[in-house]
């Protein structure tokens, strides 16, 4: 439809050149600047109507809409800014201004080959103008001047289905998508509920994607994989509030905690596998977003404060500081990030990195509890703890009764009691593998002539297994090797390597004798006392330096 007078860009098109179609590249921004606009205008709802078979899409609004004058002086003026020329950072309606340079609009220019964007205020009529990049792309070759560009005319047969009973608002038509649409619509449906919060916070602003409202259900298969979660501030969230739902129906599936940081409020949670942060069909994962008055500012701001600990790929959440928008633009021009040396954001992430440093201590102490892989790189667990409670995770997994079991409960409250003491018998045992074994081939190398005591224990444990193969009917071989040594436990094997008098001397056949009745219950699958725990702990520790003073004689 052609416009009572042409509309041109209040901008150099070289400008506009590089100001709009260079800088922003992904199409999450673009449709979110799109958003942003109906945001501002104060609409109640957004419609985004894809068509993959034409590669296009159209976003309409029910917001105040612009007149001739409102498209010509504001829309197309480059550098409009409502806060600035209005003198306010509210909307009529109530609403924190989004939009801040004035210039975010360009967006529109960098996804399609061609935009067409109509408009109407309430009692008005529609008002408008095509802008075809192609076209434009001939305009700045030949150098012209704004005024020498005018706007094409839109064609009211295309928007005619948009129309009828749009009352007031804008429709923005985007033909020829540079690189397609990407993903289903359960993809597109999740980019929109994570990155467009204010949709999902505010319940006077619905966002709608081919006629279906969006809202944090669209995030379901996110929040199945959630394993823990931690409240930053008083945040109000109803995708939190389903995460606290189903955490409360399965308390010991989940863990949850509170965190403060004083004006800063949201969420952060974590995924059982790393893998579940994965959106599927692009090359991004879902991350640790920063949000300004609900709009997206920052994606991912983990990376800017790198605490290099494993947590860090489980780790997704959404942080609003809606301090950050004041009277100082720290915005980027992209408006894909912040200002890296803005004083007040340097102060926000050195209090955020405190906080998160937190969380992963709590994530491991969870994930330990949860018998899964925490942390290797935290300190607060040996090397040999955390491959302890590893087996012990792994193989008590086994025995988790079925979720509508009425005895889960208490099971998995057994299997957590255990897991303390499996963690020391797990250590213990491994150490009296390693050390015994150690010594039986340190034997065999050395050929030690094994003393009378040593052949005659051996045999009374080679007469109880032939009398336990008996009666188990079993005829195979059960021992690797059947040599005297392969029968012996550290108490006789001490006395043939490190022959010394016990009462007067320190060796290692004064440490077997203390090590015996301990190692004996361990073996037998026991549960130590926490005293002899201590006494044994201490006296694994000097075998082991024993057994290598031993290893480490020349040969």
């Amino acid at each position: 439809m052609k416009s009572e007078k042409p509309f041109t860009f209040e901008i150099s098109l070289s400008v506009l050149n590089h100001l709009g179609r260079s800088l922003y590249r992904s199409f999450a921004t673009v449709l979110g600047e799109a958003i942003s606009n109906s945001w501002d205008a104060d609409a109640k709802s957004v419609h985004v109507s894809i068509d993959r078979r034409r590669n296009s899409f159209i976003i309409k609004d029910d917001g105040d809409g612009m007149t001739s004058d409102d498209f010509q002086n504001k829309f197309l003026k480059i550098g409009y800014s409502k806060r600035k020329e209005e003198g306010t950072n509210l909307s009529p309606a109530g609403r924190p201004f989004i939009g801040r340079k004035g210039i975010g609009k360009l967006a529109l220019l960098s996804c399609a080959d061609k935009i067409s964007v109509i408009s109407k205020a309430s009692g008005g009529k529609y008002i408008g103008g095509t802008i075809d990049n192609s076209a434009l792309d001939k305009a700045i070759k030949r150098d012209l001047t704004p005024d020498q560009y005018e706007l094409g005319n839109w064609r009211s047969a295309t928007f005619a289905k948009y129309t009828t009973a749009h009352s007031h608002g804008t429709i923005i038509l985007f033909e020829g998508l540079k690189h397609g649409i990407k993903g289903s619509f359960p993809f597109l449906a999740k980019i929109i509920a994570l990155y467009f919060r204010f949709s999902l916070l505010d319940p006077s602003f619905n966002i709608y994607l081919n006629g279906e409202k969006i809202t944090h259900k669209h995030l379901k298969p996110l929040a199945e994989k959630t394993e823990f979660l931690w409240e930053i501030g008083d945040y109000e969230d109803a995708y939190v509030d389903a995460l606290k739902l189903r955490f409360s129906k399965n308390p010991e599936d989940h863990e949850k905690g509170q965190a403060k940081m004083g004006a800063i409020n949201g969420f952060i949670a974590s995924v059982e596998k790393p893998r579940h942060l994965k959106i599927l069909t692009t090359d991004e994962n879902v991350g640790i977003d920063l949000f300004v008055n609900g709009r997206l500012r920052e994606r991912d701001i983990l990376k800017r404060i790198p605490t290099e600990r494993i947590a860090e790929s489980y780790l997704y959440g959404q942080i609003h500081f809606n301090a950050l928008d004041d009277s100082e633009d720290r915005f980027t021009t992209s408006r894909e990030g912040i200002v890296a040396d803005d004083p007040k954001y340097k102060k926000f992430l050195e209090a955020f990195r405190k906080t998160i440093l937190k969380i992963v201590e709590y994530w491991d102490k969870w994930r330990i509890n949860h018998r899964e892989e925490g942390d290797s790189d935290n300190e607060r667990l040996s090397r040999t703890q955390r491959a302890s409670l590893g087996l012990y995770g792994a193989v008590s997994n086994q025995y988790d009764l079925p979720k509508a079991s009425k005895s889960r409960a208490r099971v998995t409250g057994w299997v957590a009691d255990l897991s303390r003491d499996a963690t020391f018998n797990f250590e213990s045992y491994a150490d009296c593998f390693v050390s015994e074994n150690l010594i039986r081939r340190y034997i065999k190398e050395k050929r030690v002539t094994l003393s009378p005591k040593a052949k005659a224990a051996a045999k009374v444990w080679k007469d109880r297994e032939k009398t336990s193969k008996g009666k188990g009917n079993i005829s195979i071989p059960i021992r690797r090797e059947s040599t005297t040594a392969s029968y012996l436990s550290m108490e006789d094997l001490a006395n043939e390597v490190d022959k010394r008098d016990a009462a007067r001397e320190a060796c290692l056949a004064r440490d077997a004798n203390e090590y015996k009745p301990m190692r004996d219950a361990v073996a037998h699958t026991a549960l130590l006392t926490d005293l002899a725990k201590k006494k044994l702990e201490t006296v694994r520790e000097n075998i082991k330096a024993r057994v290598k003073t031993i290893l480490s004689k020349p040969k």
